[in-house]
């Protein structure tokens, strides 16, 4: 739950990386103040500009915002929205905008804040800056950090956010629905609100939402799509895999950001992954067929030390609905073949580098060879004509 702008606050700075978020608050302030207020005298302020000239226009009317008194109404809320010129670019940077935003902090110490409220809403902020340091002072700022993949506790911060959603929203979802939302969404709190309100949606008037429910309408985001290679590789199913695979590598031709050796980093750490899993089985201290909530308390009582520091070698870091959904792909494999597969990923890995050989040949390789082992039935599986274009 989101708190309420205090009316004692005169002046409020919410900033961030998570625009949606930034946003979202900055209007429930100026919503709170305004009913506060009861005046008819708000203004907003467009910040977001291109140019110093610009930026100097926006300080200008904030300036005379500030010095006009409210007609009607016992104050009047000034919103400076979107402001793209707190920062450290080349806008924000200019000898003309930083003398402008100086000059303003020093008239905001001196301003009679009886009847005003001074809203201001921005994206990336430097915080050495006088200006940062005069709202900061003379009222109450706000972040919003945007997640990142790489953020060890985004998945369960965004689980929560998904699960207070829906409570607004007059709906519940259980922990398995929330995390499955979350792992095909990714990081991304614009897009997690609107995939929540879809299901909402799409439940109707029943109030329980279920895993079953998001799988019927939640459009899997660029985040889970990375995945799907990992997971048909647990599968262990060739056929699909090598499809999996041929999408991949076409998708990879419109994509400057995608290459052989990004997929073949994902396949690690998905066979990593499955050694982790088969390992803390193997030791007693994991338990196979429990559901999402009693894993994720199972990984919670796993002994310190047990795991590497090294987040990059440590599952624990990723989002524990990853972990849950490789549980059965480890059953799939032995130890021997997963270290097997791990020998295969490194020859990979040194004939993409140095061979000079097509990638995507190499990779199917390797692919084939890890899937098929040494079972007959599964190398004289069906493969798909379009597995090797």
């Amino acid at each position: 739950m989101r708190p309420s702008a205090s009316t004692a606050t005169k002046v409020i700075l919410v900033h961030g990386d998570d625009e949606f978020q930034v946003k979202l608050r900055g209007r429930q302030i100026f919503e709170e103040w305004g009913a506060t207020a009861a005046g008819m005298d708000d203004e907003i302020i467009d910040a977001h500009v291109t140019n110093s000239g610009d930026a100097l226009n926006a300080l200008s009317k904030t300036r005379e915002a500030l010095n006009t008194f409210p007609f009607f109404g016992t104050a009047k809320v000034i919103w400076l929205q979107n402001c793209s010129f707190l920062g450290d670019d080349r806008t924000a940077s200019s000898q003309a905008v930083t003398a402008s935003l100086s000059a303003l902090a020093q008239e905001l110490k001196q301003q009679s804040w009886d009847n005003v409220r001074l809203l201001i809403t921005a994206g990336k902020v430097d915080k050495r800056k006088t200006f940062y340091k005069t709202i900061e002072k003379l009222g109450k700022v706000e972040q919003f950090a945007g997640w990142s993949i790489d953020d060890r506790n985004w998945a369960g911060e965004a689980e929560r956010m998904v699960c207070d959603h829906f409570i607004s929203l007059g709906k519940k979802i259980d922990s398995e629905g929330a995390a499955r939302l979350v792992n095909w969404v990714g990081p991304n709190t614009r897009d997690l609100n609107q995939e929540s309100e879809k299901v909402a949606l799409y439940c109707g008037e029943r109030s329980e939402i279920t895993s079953e429910d998001v799988d019927a309408i939640v459009t899997r985001h660029k985040h889970s799509r990375a995945f799907a290679l990992a997971d048909a590789l647990g599968a262990r199913k060739l056929p699909h895999m090598l499809r999996t695979l041929d999408e991949e590598l076409w998708q990879m031709k419109g994509s400057s950001q995608k290459s052989e050796i990004g997929l073949l980093y994902g396949l690690i750490s998905k066979v990593r992954v499955m050694l982790f899993l088969k390992e803390l089985m193997r030791l007693g201290k994991l338990k196979t067929g429990e559901d999402f909530n009693r894993f994720k308390l199972q990984l919670t009582k796993l002994p310190a030390g047990l795991l590497p520091d090294d987040k990059r070698f440590n599952p624990l870091t990723m989002n524990p609905y990853v972990l849950f959904k490789s549980i059965p792909h480890a059953a799939n494999y032995t130890i021997v073949e997963l270290i097997r597969a791990m020998e295969l990923l490194l020859e990979c890995n040194q004939r993409l580098v140095f061979s000079g050989l097509e990638g995507a040949m190499v990779l199917q390789q390797a692919l084939v060879r890890i899937v098929c082992g040494d079972n007959p039935a599964r190398r004289n599986a069906v493969i798909p004509p379009t597995a090797f274009v």
